[in-house]
């Protein structure tokens, strides 16, 4: 047995899928992976691919292939490490290919996958990699706008100062988790408390008015499974740290400016059917098994997968 190669296991409805490799744990060596169909679907399930490319393989990411599904059908993703002890950590997704329905006519549910059937996903994780991209920018009296990672106070205890506007970044955050956030201040002001998305910069700049209330808030699908944290200073008050996946934060009476914070994102760990590190063969006799267990060792093969009622993961 190969101990660098892992398995998953696919249910595909009929239909068309991109199957997209998006990134690898070994930016050196990235491991190598392998799209086919289980025997009992190879009547079903084609793989498409270029002309000129061996078929069912990519061997780096940021490279994406086809698979057209006549019938409900079984898909193998198999990741093979890049080099010698290399990892097999890889992130995977598929999602489904649509061209849409007429405006008027009911969309066409597919073979064996029940309309209230809720799309079951393998559920993403964001990696410290992932987590490392949140850019906090704030707009700062005396000095402009300051930019930091996550986990660093922008003014704050050291060196408290204004913070007047703020906006937030976060180029590879997982697709089904989205962020959105809003300012206030000591006096009403055009876009008070209003939610804005990702990369939008919520206050004002150059106008000597402070933030003296701020929220932020996780949605969507994958919001359950992180917390965000957040310590704020407000003038003349103690450092405050709140966690959630809402926050609301402002001093004691509510017209403090704030001088200092400081923004994490935290994973709950609660990850949905990682793969089991293979277990050594004992000399003693064991039962007979169902079937067949898939080589499984140490390392991530993350499958994302479109919300859609397309797809379902088995195994």
């Amino acid at each position: 047995m190969n101990e660098q190669i892992q398995q998953k296991t696919i249910d595909l409805a009929r239909g068309l899928f991109l199957v997209r490799y998006n990134g690898a744990e070994d930016k050196t060596s990235p491991p190598v992976v392998r799209v086919y169909a289980d025997r009992t679907s190879l009547n079903n399930c084609n793989i498409i691919t270029g002309p000129d490319a061996a078929n069912g393989t990519l061997f780096a990411p940021e490279t994406a292939l086809v698979v057209s599904v006549a019938r409900p059908s079984r898909l193998i993703v198999e990741v093979t490490a890049g080099r010698a002890g290399g990892s097999t950590a890889a992130n995977i997704k598929i999602e489904p290919l649509t061209q849409g329905q007429p405006v008027g006519r009911p969309a066409v549910q597919p073979i064996g996958q029940p309309a209230s059937q809720p799309f079951d996903t393998y559920e993403p994780e964001a990696g410290p990699d992932e987590l490392s991209d949140i850019k906090l920018l704030a707009h700062v009296a005396g000095l402009g706008d300051v930019t930091v990672g996550p986990n660093t106070w922008i003014a704050g205890p050291a060196a408290p100062a204004r913070i007047e506007g703020i906006s937030l970044e976060w180029p590879n955050k997982p697709y089904d988790l989205n962020l959105q956030y809003a300012v206030k201040f000591a006096r009403p002001q055009r876009g008070d408390n209003q939610f804005v998305p990702l990369g939008t910069f919520a206050g004002t700049r150059g106008r000597a008015l402070a933030i003296t209330g701020f929220s932020l808030e996780a949605t969507g699908p994958g919001a359950d499974r992180y917390a965000i944290a957040a310590e704020t200073i407000f003038l003349g008050a103690p450092a405050l740290r709140v966690t959630g996946n809402r926050i609301v934060v402002s001093g004691p009476s509510g017209r403090e400016p704030l001088v200092g914070l400081k923004l994490s994102l935290e994973e709950h760990r609660t990850q949905a059917a990682p793969l089991a590190p293979r277990q050594p063969r004992h000399a003693e006799p064991a039962p007979p098994m169902p079937r067949q267990e898939a080589p499984r060792l140490e390392g991530r093969v993350r499958v994302f997968r479109s919300r859609q009622n397309a797809v379902k993961t088995a195994g």
